[in-house]
Parts: C-alpha cells; sequence; structure tokens
C-alpha cells in the first residue's frame, strides 16, 4: 500500500510540476487563447472534484452545486465591489457560508435516496437562483461588474496577462486533488465510500451515516465556493444566470461521470474533453458553438457510460487489467502482473 500511495503521489506531482511549465513554453504562455483553455481545465477539474467528493466517493447525485459555486463568487464579487476590499476576505466569507448552508440544506434532504434526492437539490438550485435575481443586495438580475482596481496577488487580478490567473488555478488544482488525495486513504474515506456501498451494511458496522455524509457535502461545497471565488476574479463580473443556473450545476456532473465518477483522475480528464471542446467550438462558430459542444459531449456520455459506467477512466483501467492478463498468459501462467497503482475506486449505485 505505502509503495503504491508513494508512486501515485510521485506520479501526480510530476504531472503538476510539468503543468507549471506550461507558460514558459513561447508558443503556450504567448498564446492568449490556449492559456485561457489551460485556465479553465484546471479550474473546471477542481469545481468536478469538489462535487466528485459527495457524488462520487460519496454516492449522493447532487445537482446543487451551483448554488455553493455562487455563493463563493458572490462573496468575492460583494467584498470587491460592493465593499472595496480584496477579494479574499470574502471569498472566506462565502466559503464558510456556502458549507453552513449545505449543512441546513443538506440535513433535511438526506433524509430522501436515490432520484429523489436529486430531484430536491434540483429546486434548491432554481430557488437560489430566482431569490439572487430580485434581491438588489447582491446587485439583482444585473449582477456586480468590477471597477478597475491595481492588477497583481493582492486583488487577484491581471489584465495585461494571464500568467498570474494560471498560477493562481494551478495552485488552486493542487490544493483540492491534495485533499481528495489525502482523503481516499484517510478513515473518513473509508466511511465514504462503506456509506456509499451500503449505508444500511454500513451504519451496522458503526459508521454515523449522517455524519458522514453531512460532512463530505460541507467540504464539498466549501471547495465549491473557493472555485466560484476565483471564477469571478477571471471573469471580473457575476450575475446569478453565470453561476447559480442549473446548467453550472449540470457541468460539475457531467464532467465528473465523463471522465470516471469516484476516481482522482476522473474530474481532470473529463474537464480535458469537455473545455477544449467547449472552447474551439465557440472560437470556431461563434454563438452556434455554445449549442455544437453540448451535442458532441452528450453523445460522448452516452457512448462512453453505455461502454463503461466508471467512464474514461474505467475504459483505461480495463485495458490495463486486459494487457496485464494477456502479458501472465503469454509467461506460461505466470502470476498476472499487478496493476494495484491504476486501479480506480469503482462507484456503485446508492
Amino acid at each position: 500500500m505505502n509503495k503504491t500511495f508513494r508512486r501515485t503521489d510521485l506520479l501526480w506531482l510530476a504531472f503538476t510540476g510539468l503543468i507549471a511549465l506550461a507558460p514558459l513554453v513561447p508558443a503556450i504562455g504567448s498564446n492568449s487563447f490556449l492559456m485561457h483553455v489551460l485556465i479553465l481545465v484546471m479550474l473546471y477539474a477542481c469545481m468536478s472534484q469538489a462535487w466528485n467528493i459527495i457524488g462520487g466517493y460519496g454516492g449522493q447525485t447532487s445537482f446543487g452545486h451551483a448554488v455553493f459555486f455562487g455563493i463563493g463568487a458572490y462573496g468575492a464579487g460583494m467584498a470587491v465591489v460592493t465593499y472595496g476590499l480584496p477579494p479574499w476576505p470574502g471569498a472566506l466569507a462565502g466559503i464558510v457560508s456556502a458549507a453552513v448552508v449545505a449543512v441546513l440544506i443538506s440535513y433535511p434532504c438526506f433524509k430522501l435516496s436515490g432520484h429523489y434526492f436529486a430531484i430536491a437539490t434540483f429546486a434548491i438550485v432554481e430557488i437560489f437562483n430566482r431569490m439572487f435575481l430580485v434581491w438588489d443586495w447582491v446587485g439583482g438580475a444585473l449582477g456586480l461588474d468590477y471597477m478597475i482596481v491595481e492588477e497583481g496577488f493582492a486583488n487577484l487580478v491581471w489584465y495585461d496577462s494571464k500568467t498570474g490567473y494560471f498560477y493562481c488555478a494551478l495552485t488552486l488544482f493542487a490544493l483540492i486533488f491534495g485533499i481528495v488525495r489525502f482523503l481516499e486513504g484517510h478513515r473518513f474515506g473509508y466511511y465514504l465510500r462503506a456509506v456509499r456501498a451500503g449505508q444500511e451494511t454500513a451504519e451496522s458496522l458503526g459508521v454515523n451515516s449522517t455524519a458522514v455524509k453531512l460532512s463530505a457535502m460541507a467540504l464539498s461545497a466549501a471547495l465549491a465556493a473557493l472555485c466560484g471565488a476565483f471564477f469571478v476574479q477571471y471573469n471580473l463580473r457575476v450575475d446569478p444566470a453565470m453561476v447559480m443556473s442549473l446548467d453550472m450545476s449540470m457541468k460539475f456532473v457531467l464532467v465528473t461521470i465523463l471522465g470516471g465518477a469516484g476516481t482522482l483522475a476522473g474530474p481532470l480528464v473529463g474537464a480535458a474533453v469537455l473545455v477544449p471542446l467547449q472552447e474551439f467550438t465557440r472560437a470556431k462558430w461563434g454563438g452556434l458553438g455554445g449549442g455544437v459542444d453540448l451535442i458532441i459531449f452528450g453523445l460522448l456520455i452516452i457512448l462512453i457510460v453505455v461502454k463503461q459506467p466508471a467512464g474514461i477512466t474505467g475504459i483505461v483501467r480495463d485495458i490495463a487489467k486486459r494487457r496485464g492478463r494477456k502479458a501472465a498468459a503469454e509467461k506460461g501462467g505466470a502470476s498476472p502482473v499487478s496493476y494495484t497503482h491504476l486501479t480506480l475506486p469503482t462507484i456503485y449505485p446508492v
């Protein structure tokens, strides 16, 4: 186990270090569009990884994460626009508020299960969306537009270059993926997967399923709010349609499902497919691309999930296993090669 843990961690560290060198490559660092795509890939991967904690590892399908994402975005946005402060205190307030709201709305919703829980979270998004549309304190339907502020890390704003945003997104990526990686080997992660596999069985073994799910939802919401705070700083404006919509909630879910729910790499794989598809189609076809990318993405999800419900990472895992069995057979019945370091947790239905 320790050997597997070290090898996996080294692979992730090497991968993160390689990404950190991207702006130093002239063809990438000087290309504003490519930098934009890389930033969004990391952001969407972080958003989906936040959802993956409760939806993938916990098996609770939530369509309400746009609410927590939006609370974080509005927290940072209001700090800058309404109070003339740097975004940091607003982001912190948004993170705490999102965690509290998540616990308050999840406690009654967790009494539901399966599709009923998912439907309840759909309703929550609509409630918050309508509330923010008519709430003057947060800008109402018009939202909040940033004024010109001094660029730099203090205000988390850069105008002439995307390099600052890139390294902030990379830091966010390393933080959130590091937290989830830690949870995979922690007792809490085992409890969470046990609840996913069978809540009644887990409770019979002494696991407090309600406490585990509420803790996972609070952490998931807090990380989603952190992503929202970065999102508003990157876009320099926020309104309900941008952050608190069913479209945004669906992105949390679908990116993870495409890559592989309940796996560490799944959200990154899904984001690496969706974001370039989204940005390149919109760059080529303008407003029409906003529909084309979703059509292609939907077809990809259908084709991949029908073949392997565990997503792209599940397909890669199956290929690795087949190659291992084939190699063992060619050696004349030798013991199969261990692919433990490539094995990712399988998601079980609730």
